[in-house]
C-alpha cells in the first residue's frame, strides 16, 4: 500500500480545512437550481423560477467563499499545487463558478426568459461539471492527503 504524504490545509479553523466545509453548500444550491428550473419548465409556476434565482445567489456567494478558501490552500502550499488533480480541480471549479455567475445573471430576468432555454442550459452545464471537480477534490484528499491532519 502506498504511503500518503499529508499536506496540511492553509485555510483552516481549529485544524479543520475550510474549503471542504463550504463546498457542499454551493453544490446543493446548484443542483437545487437545476431541479427548480426543470420544475418551472414543466409547471410554469413563477415560484419555481424565483427559487432558482435564490438558490443560484446563495450558491454563488458560498461558492466564492469556498473558492477563496481553496485558492488560499492552492497558493499557500506548493505541495498542494504539485498534486496531479490540483490544476484540473481548480480550473473545473473556475468554470463551474463562471457558469453559475452567468446563470445567476440570466435568472434576474422575467421568469420565462430567465429559465427557458438559457437558464436551464446553464444549470445543466454547471451540474455536469460538479461530479468531475468533486472527484478531483476527493482524489486530492483521499489519494494525496491534502487537508488531512493525520
Amino acid at each position: 500500500m502506498q504511503d500518503i504524504v499529508r499536506v496540511r490545509s492553509t485555510a483552516q479553523i481549529a485544524g479543520h480545512p475550510i474549503h471542504p466545509m463550504l463546498v457542499p453548500i454551493p453544490i446543493a444550491c446548484f443542483i437545487g437550481a437545476l431541479l427548480t428550473d426543470i420544475t418551472y419548465v414543466v409547471s410554469a409556476e413563477i415560484m419555481w423560477a424565483d427559487f432558482s434565482a435564490w438558490l443560484l445567489l446563495v450558491g454563488v456567494i458560498f461558492g466564492v467563499l469556498a473558492a477563496i478558501a481553496g485558492l488560499t490552500d492552492f497558493l499557500g502550499n506548493r505541495l498542494v499545487r504539485a498534486q496531479a488533480p490540483a490544476w484540473p480541480h481548480l480550473i473545473g471549479n473556475v468554470v463551474a463558478m463562471i457558469l453559475a455567475i452567468i446563470n445567476a445573471l440570466v435568472h434576474t430576468r422575467d421568469a420565462w426568459t430567465s429559465v427557458w432555454p438559457w437558464g436551464l442550459v446553464l444549470s445543466v452545464l454547471t451540474v455536469l461539471v460538479l461530479p468531475v471537480t468533486g472527484w478531483l477534490g476527493w482524489a486530492m484528499v483521499y489519494r494525496h492527503g491534502v487537508g488531512v491532519a493525520r
